[in-house]
C-alpha cells in the first residue's frame, strides 16, 4: 500500500497526486494508494498518518513525500522500515517556516489557521538524523526548485538512489516520467491485464 504524503498547505487534491491517482487507476492499482488530505498541525499530521498505517496490517507499506511530504515520509519509512520516495524533499522546514509564521491559507481547501513556534517545535522532533537504512529511499530532485535548495536534499541522501534533473522546479516537472520506477520501488506489482 501506498501512502501519498503531500507537501505544506497542499492536499489531497494536488496536481501530483491526482496525476499518480489516476495512473495507478489505468494500472487497476487504485486500490493501492491512499492519499491523505493532512492537518496543518505536524503533530495531527503525523498522528493520522500512524492511524492510517496501523489500519493497513495485510499490507506492505511504501511511502512517496512532496516537499513537507517528504519529510514525513522520512520519518514515517524509518519508523516502519519501509520505502520511500521522495520529491524535491525538505530537509529542513522547521527553519524554512518560520518565514511562515502566523496567518496562512491552504491552497486548496481555502482553510485559514496559525502557524505557531509549537508546530515549529513538532517538526524539529521529527526531524531523522542518520538514515538507518539510506537503500530504502529514491530521491527525485530539480536543480531549479525555486523553494528549496536541492543540495539539502543530495546531501542528507547521498547514500540513496538519487534522480537529480537540471532545471525543473518545486512542483517537480515531468513527474509522470517516473512512475513505472516509483511502483517498482515501492514493490508494487502491475495489476494481470485479462
Amino acid at each position: 500500500m501506498i501512502f501519498y504524503i503531500h507537501g505544506f498547505n497542499s492536499s489531497a487534491k494536488s496536481s501530483k497526486a491526482q496525476q499518480l491517482l489516476r495512473w495507478m487507476g489505468t494500472q487497476g492499482l487504485e486500490d493501492q494508494i491512499i492519499i491523505p488530505s493532512l492537518s496543518s498541525v505536524p503533530a495531527v499530521a503525523i498522528a493520522e498518518l500512524e492511524r492510517l498505517v496501523a489500519l493497513q496490517t495485510d499490507h506492505q507499506l511504501a511511502f512517496i513525500g512532496s516537499s513537507l511530504g517528504g519529510y514525513y515520509a522520512t520519518w514515517l519509512a524509518q519508523r516502519y522500515q519501509s520505502p520511500a520516495v521522495l520529491i524535491n524533499p525538505a530537509v529542513k522546514p522547521y527553519q524554512l517556516l518560520v518565514d511562515y509564521l502566523g496567518p496562512n491559507v491552504n491552497y486548496y481547501s481555502g482553510e485559514e489557521y496559525q502557524l505557531n513556534a509549537e508546530h515549529i517545535e513538532q517538526l524539529k522532533a521529527l526531524e531523522v538524523g542518520t538514515l538507518d537504512h539510506p537503500e530504502q529511499f529514491l530521491v527525485l530532485l530539480q536543480t531549479a526548485d525555486e523553494v528549496l535548495d536541492y543540495t539539502q536534499a543530495s546531501e542528507k541522501y547521498a547514500a540513496s538512489q538519487l534522480i537529480i534533473e537540471t532545471g525543473g522546479d518545486h512542483s517537480f516537472s515531468g513527474f509522470e516520467r517516473h512512475f513505472d520506477r516509483i511502483l517498482h520501488f515501492c514493490g508494487i506489482k502491475p495489476a494481470p491485464k485479462f
